[in-house]
């Protein structure tokens, strides 16, 4: 475990140091996009009662990634990278009517990243998940493939899988997982995103350490499939 308490220190110093750091200069500047995947233990694409029924009781556990398609996070190049955070609430994410913090959450960062480019993602991670991600437990690295069918997000066919430790998949919705029949897009994404469709979870799976849980869900109409840009 040496090599991640390396990672971690290396964080915490690297966050301390952009404390006292001047303004970017002009290679620092971000500029990144590519595409964007999540899957929550409760409904987003739901109706009203179905949705009142699961506050509080369930959807305080989530997954979200990042693909990265080109660009660069304070000037280090993450072309075809990813990361994952994997989040346990204390209550429903997303949850209008009572705050979801604190928020433990562990993050996962591309294995082909070199050490430089494991801190940036990370960076970047924090940066999007705006303030779900401030009290990581863990940072490890781990195999991540992020697929579309077809390279379409509006398939809503995507999976991502982090080596062992996190999965998930979805399809398009279809009018056969109409319940109430007056459903919508009851959570917007938990992210900044350009452009975000609900989609059916197939799988929402995570076997890691540190959030004293694991699950594996299935068959919740919880994800969302779109893309991000960030341009700072």
């Amino acid at each position: 475990m040496k090599p991640l308490a390396v990672l971690c220190s290396l964080s915490a110093a690297v966050f301390a140091a952009d404390a006292t750091l001047p303004d970017k200069s002009p290679e620092m500047k971000s500029s990144i996009r590519g595409n964007y995947i999540e899957a929550r233990t409760a409904d987003v694409y739901t109706g009203p009662c179905f949705a009142m029924s699961e506050i509080n009781l369930t959807g305080d556990l989530g997954i979200f990634g990042w693909q990265v398609e080109h660009g660069s996070f304070d000037g280090v190049r993450l072309d075809g990278l990813s990361v994952v955070g994997v989040l346990h609430a204390s209550a429903t994410l997303g949850d209008p009517t009572t705050t979801a913090y604190p928020v433990k959450s562990v993050i996962i960062v591309d294995e082909k990243a070199t050490l430089e480019q494991r801190l940036a993602l990370q960076k970047f991670a924090v940066r999007m998940a705006g303030g779900l991600l401030n009290d990581v437990v863990s940072v490890v690295s781990s195999p991540i493939a992020f697929e579309i069918e077809n390279n379409n997000i509006h398939s809503r066919n995507a999976s991502l899988t982090a080596g062992t430790l996190a999965t998930i998949k979805t399809r398009a919705l279809t009018t056969g997982d109409q319940i109430c029949h007056n459903e919508s897009t009851w959570y917007p994404p938990l992210t900044e995103v350009d452009h975000a469709m609900p989609a059916y979870t197939e799988t929402n799976l995570f076997h890691g350490q540190g959030l004293n849980t694991t699950w594996n869900y299935s068959g919740k109409r919880g994800s969302f499939i779109g893309t991000f840009h960030l341009d700072e």
